[in-house]
């Protein structure tokens, strides 16, 4: 299921993106030393990294307008 990242602000978005980095570097070092119970997760996170990524992109260009 996705997650709904199109009603966060643009500061919200930005420390989303960092937690999601976070998380993929932790999930990432995980599978590497094989602990990962669901190694599909890493694509997932990626994915909403992307997601999350595309909305701030909007802001910069625009598209989005940070509420007042």
């Amino acid at each position: 299921m996705k997650n709904s990242y199109k009603d966060l602000t643009l500061d919200e978005l930005v420390a989303k993106k960092e937690a999601l980095h976070k998380e993929h570097l932790n999930l990432r070092m995980g599978r590497v030393l094989g602990h990962v119970e669901n190694p599909l997760a890493v694509r997932t996170i990626r994915r909403n990294i992307a997601r999350v990524n595309t909305l701030i992109h909007e802001y910069a260009l625009g598209i989005r307008k940070p509420a007042n």
